[in-house]
């Protein structure tokens, strides 16, 4: 106990977003210094006794789908929750000792955030795993709850936000007022599923086979929410044909792209329009006044918030850095131990 509170003494506070896409991480003091793909490449031990880490993040992402037999590179968040105990707990402590400056005798606060659908197991294991992985101390925090305060929105006022969370594995919705959330929303939807989603569409209408890589290159370059949007583009697909087998390259536009996303984003605001029928009356009222915080990667999608918009009649914001809203919340929270403290899971 003596060694873990010197070691304390002298660590940095972390803030991580343990997302299922890319893994963000905030030092006390410092601000945001990584953001990598949450994957893990492993390979089989020499003396075969388990599985031995080769890369995290950016190098481990850049061979999804290309390893040799012996290597695997895996996500080890599934929809927002630990899919991969052993390989989560690699991944945190190489986001940890990346954040101290590769000492491994500092023993940090850290505060990790997670989507409210989690349950009282998969919190366990996360904060089991963020222990293992060298921290002092575990606190949770709500994604959207992170999002709203990363986002500049005051939690703590008895007045009514709503945040839409947009993420790799899920899609938080939630309506906060008073430091906690009174109502919320999540499916286990989000980027991915619009990446199965374009992976399918091509399939299916040019039989040809794409990987996930490829599939996120089109959305962030072309897909777009609207068929007829005003800025529609085109770009190169490159693939292999499922019936000759070899490569093949064709021409997709932006139509084509929101076609395939037709579902994901239909899911998205169904669960917008359930949380605000969940939602009390003196809160939607703030609601129609105050808007709708758009946060998280999928956010980011062309004309979605003008889609959000004719669906429910509601202003739209987006924060000024969605990418990076559920992390710098976060860390502002780890910065003041009070908020900290009313806005942590039990």
């Amino acid at each position: 106990m003596l060694f873990d509170r010197i070691a304390g003494f002298f660590s940095h506070d972390l803030a991580i977003d343990l997302g299922t896409a890319n893994t963000l991480v905030y030092v006390h003091g410092k601000g945001l210094v990584c953001s990598e793909p949450s994957v893990v490449a492993v390979t089989a031990d020499e003396n075969g006794r388990g599985e031995r880490v080769l890369a995290v993040g950016f190098e481990a992402k850049e061979m999804l789908g290309r390893t040799p037999g012996n290597v695997r590179a895996v996500r080890p968040i599934k929809d927002g929750v630990i899919a991969d105990f052993e390989i989560t707990e690699a991944m945190l402590r190489y986001f940890i000792q990346r954040a101290h400056n590769r000492v491994k005798l500092l023993r940090p606060r850290i505060v990790i955030c997670v989507p409210p659908c989690i349950t009282s197991v998969e919190k366990r294991a996360v904060r089991e795993s963020a222990l293992s992985a060298g921290a002092r101390e575990v606190y949770l925090i709500e994604e959207p709850m992170a999002a709203a305060i990363g986002a500049g929105l005051d939690v703590t006022a008895p007045t009514g936000n709503m945040v839409v969370d947009i993420g790799g594995g899920t899609t938080d919705v939630a309506v906060i007022s008073l430091s906690g959330i009174v109502t919320s929303s999540s499916i286990r939807s989000g980027g991915d599923k619009m990446d199965e989603a374009i992976i399918s569409y091509v399939k299916r209408k040019y039989n040809m086979l794409i990987g996930e890589r490829t599939a996120e290159r089109v959305k962030m370059c072309v897909a777009t929410a609207i068929a007829e949007s005003d800025n529609a583009q085109s770009m190169e697909i490159k693939g292999r044909d499922l019936v000759a087998g070899i490569p093949k390259v064709v021409v997709a536009g932006s139509q084509e792209i929101a076609e395939a996303l037709v579902e994901p984003i239909h899911n998205i605001i169904e669960t917008v329009h359930l949380t605000l029928e969940k939602t009390p009356p003196e809160l939607a009222a703030d609601i129609v006044d105050r808007g709708i915080m758009l946060v998280g990667g999928g956010s980011l999608l062309r004309d979605f918030d003008r889609v959000l918009h004719e669906e429910t009649k509601l202003p739209i914001l987006r924060s000024d850095d969605p990418f990076s809203a559920v992390v710098q919340g976060a860390g502002k929270a780890l910065e003041d131990l009070s908020l900290l403290k009313d806005v942590a899971m039990r």
